[in-house]
Formats: C-alpha cells, structure tokens, sequence
C-alpha cells in the first residue's frame, strides 16, 4: 500500500501491469498529477485484492457443494 501511494507507477509494474505503469507515470510526472495516480494506484490495488477473495469464495462455494 505505501508503494501505492509513494510510487503509484511502480505498483503497477510490480503487479505487471507494464502499460498501465507507463501511463500512471506519465501523470505522474507533473506535481498535479501525483496525487490522481496515487489515488488511482490504491484503487486499482484494493480492487485486485478484492478479486482475489472473491475468487477465493467462489471456489470454496463450489466445493462445498460438491
């Protein structure tokens, strides 16, 4: 999360998300766009933890009715 909000470009290279990377650095470059790309670096991260449980949950729903 700290990465996120420090260096919201390389939250998203670390998570290989090399485009997306590229153009959250290019936001943030200038000093008005650093707070929009760490903003949107912890979204983006929340989001993808999210995932994940929901994933999670799926298959052990499934597995349970099994």
């Amino acid at each position: 999360m700290l990465l996120a909000i420090l260096l919201p470009f390389l939250s998203f290279m670390v998570r290989g998300k090399i485009i997306t990377g590229v153009i959250c650095l290019i936001l943030q470059i200038t000093l008005i766009g650093w707070l929009p790309a760490a903003i949107w670096a912890v979204l983006s991260l929340n989001n993808a933890r999210a995932d994940k449980r929901t994933e999670k949950l799926i298959k052990a729903m499934r597995n349970n009715q099994k």
